[in-house]
């Protein structure tokens, strides 16, 4: 989209339009301490020419993802996506509008997310799945309202280990809601005791695992204190490639999983968009957001699909919508349901091996550094270390390097006084030179 400037004959036939003689009449109402008395100190106007050059430049001194050894984690996480992916997305069986108001015309759309649904619930453990939310943050907000819904309680317990961008997110749309939030203290080394906390007050209880520092938490104890209550379990994760190695969040228990799909068909895409995951138990359906497709059969006798389920507020359900967030993220979901297509069963176990063996070699070779601590017990393929001096100046130093050495605790929760931790993680796509690379960066940054 171009940006075409007004011209003063178009600012005056405006205005007579308005039928005010001046643009200073037009604001006679605005209080004028609120009114600028000289224009913005903006640079004058430049050629396309000269702006796209000047734009080029800036974009050099960056550092892409792809051309360095990365080991950024905390909710980014790049893996290797085939090149078959992006071809298939964009067929004109699935490259339909956003939001189909007459969904059964487009059967590519929802037969694909029919198969991403059956993928979700199949990989969080669930029974049923939605076509996707937002991202992962949304999807755990929107499961927090609907455990009140179910419930009819306002108040949920968040874990000290959830990503502190999803407990924000969660206490933003909880304050407008006028929901009650409770937020544990950050919880490095996973041994905060939640069940003493629970009681009947609480709609539910948030526990992410792999959590934010990278700790796998066994939620089986918590969901059965959860229930005993009368609450439900909201089991998170950010990392859906850990789904293919580790006991689903459904059979430790779980009443709501969600989480983030990014690292499944999904580039990093400057943080988005992303894909959010979220899945339930059956008996909850009718209070999951979002859209659910199912399977029929047409007139004829043929397999169909259906849009079985839309509650959104745009579908005209208004004060009865149970989201106004997202119908779904469509084309992150296709492309998350082609990658794991083209994995299948074996193949995603088997990728999730791989990260898993590609961190513990990372892990090893860090704990021969001197000056670095890894704090972790057990994790997946992200862990954090306790560095000497400030990590977020670490960070900046290794990048210099050429090394894109992780996530400073510090830029997560910057009022913690967690200045010396770094989330790190390590996937298919690191070699062992990528490795001695991390390491040596690091030695020569402390």
């Amino acid at each position: 989209m171009r940006y075409h400037p007004l011209s003063e004959p178009d600012r005056n036939a405006m205005l007579a339009a308005i039928g005010v003689p001046s643009i200073e009449e037009l604001y006679a109402d605005a209080p004028p301490q609120t009114l600028l008395k000289t224009p913005l100190p903006l640079p004058n106007g430049k050629s396309e020419l000269n702006v796209e050059r000047f734009f080029a430049r800036l974009a050099a001194r960056n550092l892409p993802a792809s051309r360095a050894p990365f080991f950024v984690g905390a909710g980014a996480y790049k893996h290797h996506i085939p090149a078959s992916v992006d071809h298939l997305i964009q067929r004109s069986e699935f490259l339909t509008s956003y939001t189909p108001y007459q969904p059964e015309i487009s059967q590519g759309t929802l037969q694909y997310l029919f198969e991403f649904q059956t993928q979700v619930a199949l990989l969080t453990g669930m029974e049923v799945a939605n076509a996707s939310m937002y991202d992962g943050s949304t999807a755990t907000a929107e499961a927090v309202l609907m455990a009140h819904r179910l419930t009819r309680r306002r108040k949920a317990l968040l874990s000290g280990g959830l990503h502190p961008h999803y407990a924000e997110v969660v206490r933003t749309i909880s304050r407008l809601a006028e929901d009650e939030v409770e937020t544990m203290a950050p919880d490095i080394r996973a041994v905060e005791n939640l069940i003493a906390q629970i009681d009947d007050t609480f709609s539910c209880v948030v526990v992410q695992t792999p959590d934010v520092f990278g700790n796998l938490r066994d939620l089986t104890k918590v969901a059965e204190a959860c229930h005993k209550n009368g609450a439900l379990l909201v089991a998170v994760f950010t990392e859906a490639m850990s789904l293919g190695l580790l006991k689903s969040p459904g059979e430790m228990g779980a009443d709501i999983v969600v989480g983030e799909g990014q690292s499944i068909g999904n580039a990093l895409n400057f943080g988005g968009p992303y894909v959010g995951l979220f899945a339930t138990r059956h008996e909850f359906l009718r209070q999951m957001p979002g859209r659910l497709a199912g399977e029929s059969v047409d007139a004829d006798g043929r397999r169909a699909y259906v849009l079985t389920l839309s509650t959104r507020e745009q579908h005209i359900r208004r004060d009865k919508a149970t989201s106004n967030i997202c119908t779904n993220s469509g084309l992150c979901a296709l492309a998350f349901n082609i990658h794991l297509t083209l994995l299948g069963e074996a193949g995603l176990t088997r990728l999730a091996q791989v990260n898993h063996a590609n961190a513990v070699l990372l892990a090893e070779m860090l704990g021969n550094v001197p000056k670095v601590e890894v704090l972790n017990e057990n994790f997946f393929n992200e862990f954090t270390l306790r560095v000497e001096g400030d990590a977020a100046a670490l960070v900046e130093k290794m990048a210099a390097r050429g090394v894109l050495a992780g996530v400073p605790v510090s830029r997560l929760l910057p009022r913690a006084g967690l200045d010396d931790l770094l989330i790190v993680a390590s996937t298919e796509v690191n070699t062992n030179e990528d490795r001695d690379a991390f390491v040596a960066a690091l030695k020569e940054s402390l």
